[in-house]
C-alpha cells in the first residue's frame, strides 16, 4: 500500500478526551475554517458503529478498537421505530440503553456525535420511522405535516431528556460536552437535501432540538447534489461521499464560508441486497482517499466503521428501478467485520493516523475466537396452518386492510413480518393482483401451494375445484424503502383489492405473523409438535437443539449446506437472528455468542417452502461472491 501524501504537522490529543476535560465550556466551535475544542485546534476522527446493530456485551470491544485504530469520536444513528415499536411506549433498556452506550463511548476516550433523525437512512426499515406513522391515510412523512410533527415531538420530549437530563431529579448522567459529557455534535435531521418536500422543515426540527436543550454545534449531513437543498441557519453543513471528485470538498465553500470541512459519512463499503452479490470496496483506494481527505485539513466519518447485523426484520430497501430489499447482514465491507474482527482497512487505516497523530496508539484488543459446532439436526416440526387455530386470532374484513392499519398492539398496527388473508372461493380462474401485494405472497387453495405474487408476478392461475375452498395468501414485509422519495408509500401487506376473475375478493379472515417473543414462547408450548419427515413443504416451523459444552463462542448458521432451506427467519433462544434466502448473496446467519449459553439452545426456523433437516454452525461467514463498488 502506497500513501501518496504526507503530513506537515502532527495531533496530540492526548488532553482532549472525555474524562480529562472537566470545567468546560466552550464546546465544539467552527473559527478560521477549522475546529476548537475548548478553544484549542481539533480534528475529528470518527467511525460510525450503531449500538441497535451490536450486542450490548460488544459495545466496549469494538469502541476499544475504535481508539486502537486512532479514531477520537463515535458516531451513532438513534432509531424511532425501535425505541417507540408502538406509539406512546418507549423503550431505552437493554441493547436500546443509548445512555449507557454514550457513557460507555466516554468511558474509552471517544467523543460523540449524536444521530437522532428522526429519519436515519441507514439501510433500516422506513429510515428508521415508526410504520404506525402510516394508519394516517394522509400522512406526510419529513415535512411539517401536523400529523408527523406531533409524533416527532412527543418522540423529542421523551428522547431528550435522556440526552439533556434535569439535573435536580434525574439519575441518569449527563451527556452533552457543556454539561460534562462527551456528546460534541448534533445532527439535524439526515440527508433532508435528497428529499427537500418542505422547506420549512428542517427548521422545524432545529428548533425541536434546541427548545429541548441541545447546546451543542448543529450539524446537517448530505451527498453533493442535496447539499444545497439541506442546509438550515446556524448547523454547520457536512458532505457525504465514496469518491472523492476533484473539488468536492472544495464545493462546501460555496454553501457556507470560512468554515471547517468535514465529511461525515465516508463510505467504507456498501450494503447489499438480496439477489445480488456482496459488494466490497478496495481497500488501498480507501486509505488513499482517507489521506487524502486528511491532507486537505478536513475532518472524517468512517461509515461503517463497524456496521453490525440488521437482527429480526429490521432491514430496509432500495427502489429505484425495481424494489430491492437488503440483506440481513450489515457487515458493509467496514473497518470490523460483521462480527467485530479486524480486516486490512484497519491495520491501514492504523498505520495512516498513527502517522497523523504522531504518537502510539494502543494496541487492538485481542480477537475473540468463533466456534463451529458443527450440524444441527432440526427434528420437529409444525405446520403453521395447524397453529393457526390455537395460537392466532384472526381479524374478520369485508376488505383487505394493509399491515399497519390492523387493529393490534394498541391501536399501532403490525409492524414488521408476514400476514395471512384467507378468503373463500368458489371455483378457479384468473388471480390478478393489480400490483397490490407488498411485498411478496405465497398464494395457496386449502394448503396446496400455487404459486407467488409479487412486483413482478402479478397474476396466477388458481386451479379449478368442487365446492367452497379457501385462497390463502402468505404476505411477506420484506422490508420497507428507507431512501428516496417514496417513503409515504411503504404500507405493506395487501394494500388494495385483489381480483379472482375481475371480482375483488372479500370477507377475509386476517391473520397476523409479527413473529414477537409473546408468540414465539407460545408455539414453544404448542400441542402438535411431530418429528420431521423426510420431505416436507412449508409454511412450517421446525426446531432443533444445539448443544454447547463450555463458554458460548461466536458462531454463524449455515442453511445452504443441505438440501431445503429455501426462505425463511431463523430464531435462537427466542432471539431473531434475521431472514436467510436460497437467492443469496448471504448464506450463514451471525449468532453472538452472548446470546448463546452452555448447555441446551433451542433453534426454531420458520421455513416458508421446503425445509431441509440439518443446518451447520461454522466458524467462518460467507457473505456470497463479491463484486468490487464501482
Amino acid at each position: 500500500m502506497l500513501i501518496c501524501v504526507s503530513f506537515s504537522s502532527r495531533f496530540n490529543w492526548s488532553e482532549l478526551i472525555p474524562l480529562r476535560l472537566w470545567g468546560r465550556t466552550l464546546g465544539l466551535q467552527t473559527e478560521n475554517s477549522q475546529f476548537l475544542l475548548e478553544g484549542m485546534p481539533f480534528r475529528i476522527f470518527g467511525g460510525s458503529m450503531h449500538y441497535f446493530r451490536v450486542p450490548r456485551e460488544y459495545w466496549e470491544d469494538r469502541m476499544l478498537k475504535m481508539k486502537a485504530c486512532g479514531l477520537n469520536t463515535l458516531t451513532t444513528y438513534v432509531p424511532w421505530n425501535l425505541h417507540e415499536q408502538e406509539r406512546g411506549k418507549f423503550d431505552f433498556s437493554g441493547n436500546l440503553d443509548l445512555e449507557a452506550f454514550v457513557s460507555l463511548a466516554a468511558k474509552n476516550g471517544l467523543w460523540v456525535i449524536l444521530r437522532p433523525g428522526p429519519y436515519i437512512c441507514s439501510e433500516w426499515d422506513l429510515g428508521g420511522l415508526p410504520s404506525w406513522l402510516l394508519r394516517d391515510p394522509e400522512m406526510q412523512l419529513r415535512t411539517t405535516y401536523k400529523g408527523f410533527t406531533e409524533a416527532v415531538d412527543t418522540y423529542f420530549d421523551r428522547l431528550m431528556p435522556i440526552v439533556v437530563p434535569l439535573q435536580a431529579t434525574s439519575p441518569l448522567h449527563p451527556l452533552q460536552y457543556k454539561k460534562g459529557g462527551p456528546i460534541i455534535a448534533v445532527q439535524v435531521e439526515n440527508e433532508y437535501g435528497s428529499y427537500a418536500k418542505d422547506p420549512n422543515y428542517m427548521s422545524y426540527v432545529k428548533m425541536a432540538l434546541l427548545s429541548r436543550g441541545i447546546v451543542e454545534l448543529l450539524m446537517t449531513s448530505d451527498n453533493k447534489k442535496g447539499l444545497s437543498f439541506g442546509l438550515v441557519e446556524g448547523a454547520l453543513a457536512t458532505v457525504n461521499f465514496q469518491k472523492l471528485e476533484p473539488g468536492l470538498l472544495k464545493y462546501l465553500d460555496t454553501v457556507q464560508r470560512d468554515q471547517p470541512k468535514m465529511v461525515m459519512e465516508y463510505w467504507t463499503g456498501w450494503f447489499d441486497n438480496w439477489g445480488g452479490p456482496h459488494y466490497v470496496f478496495d481497500a488501498d483506494e480507501m486509505v488513499n482517499t482517507v489521506a487524502s481527505v486528511l491532507k486537505y485539513g478536513a475532518s472524517i466519518n468512517l461509515y461503517m466503521f463497524h456496521g453490525g447485523t440488521n437482527f429480526g426484520f429490521m432491514n430496509g430497501a432500495l427502489e429505484a428501478d425495481e424494489y430491492k430489499s437488503d440483506v440481513t447482514s450489515y457487515d458493509y465491507d467496514a473497518v470490523l467485520t460483521e462480527a467485530g474482527d479486524y480486516t486490512s482497512k484497519f491495520f491501514k487505516l492504523r498505520q495512516l493516523f498513527t502517522m497523523v497523530i504522531g504518537q502510539p496508539l494502543p494496541l487492538p484488543p485481542m480477537i475473540e475466537s468463533k466456534a463451529s459446532y458443527g450440524a444441527i439436526l432440526l427434528h420437529q416440526y409444525i405446520s403453521l396452518w395447524d397453529v393457526l387455530p390455537s395460537l392466532l386470532q384472526p381479524i374478520k374484513s369485508e376488505f383487505p386492510v394493509n399491515m399497519e392499519n390492523l387493529h393490534l398492539n394498541d391501536s399501532s398496527g403490525q409492524s414488521y413480518g408476514y400476514v395471512l388473508y384467507e378468503t373463500v372461493i368458489f371455483g378457479g380462474g384468473h388471480l390478478h393482483s393489480r400490483d397490490h401485494v407488498r411485498d411478496r405472497a405465497q398464494v395457496f387453495v386449502n394448503t396446496m401451494y400455487v404459486g407467488e405474487l409479487d412486483y413482478n408476478t402479478v397474476e396466477l392461475s388458481i386451479p379449478e375445484g368442487q365446492g367452497f375452498r379457501q385462497l390463502r395468501l402468505l404476505v411477506e414485509n420484506r422490508g420497507r424503502v428507507n431512501y428516496g422519495l417514496a417513503l409515504n408509500e411503504q404500507r405493506k401487506g395487501l394494500i388494495g383489492d385483489v381480483f379472482l376473475n375481475e371480482i375483488p375478493l372479500r370477507n377475509f379472515k386476517i391473520y397476523s405473523l409479527e413473529m414477537k417473543p409473546g408468540f414465539m414462547e407460545s408455539l414453544r408450548h404448542a400441542a402438535g409438535w411431530s418429528t420431521v419427515p423426510d420431505y416436507f413443504v412449508g409454511p412450517a416451523f421446525f426446531r432443533g437443539r444445539l448443544w454447547i459444552e463450555h463458554q458460548p463462542q461466536d458462531t454463524f448458521l449455515k442453511l445452504q449446506a443441505s438440501p431445503g432451506w429455501e426462505k425463511g427467519v431463523v430464531f435462537v433462544n427466542g432471539q431473531n437472528l434475521g431472514r436467510y434466502w436460497k437467492i443469496g448473496p448471504q448464506e450463514t446467519l451471525y449468532l453472538p455468542g452472548p446470546w448463546l449459553r452452555k448447555g441446551g439452545n433451542e433453534i426454531v426456523i420458520f421455513e416458508e417452502r421446503t425445509a431441509g433437516r440439518i443446518i451447520q454452525s461454522v466458524d467462518i461467514p460467507y457473505l456470497g461472491r463479491t463484486q468490487y463498488v464501482d
